[in-house]
């Protein structure tokens, strides 16, 4: 069981794991730590970005599927 601590991917994927729960709060705790405009702000460029990538997202899924449509079965 020792050998698997001195893996290196062992320590990629707890360190990941680690900053997926950390890294929110970490953002979340900034924000709410701002002054009141600055925090709107940065609240409304939080929403707005989100929403650019989520559309941003599903434009590429869809070009996707039109290409498979495209070149027809396999």
């Amino acid at each position: 069981m020792g050998w698997i601590f001195r893996e290196k991917w062992y320590w990629f994927i707890v360190i990941g794991v680690t900053l997926v729960f950390i890294l929110p709060l970490i953002i979340v705790w900034t924000i709410l730590n701002l002054d009141p405009t600055i925090r709107l702000i940065v609240t409304i460029l939080l929403i707005t970005a989100w929403g650019i990538a989520s559309g941003y997202k599903d434009w590429i899924i869809s070009k996707r599927k039109e290409e498979k449509q495209k070149q027809g079965p396999a």
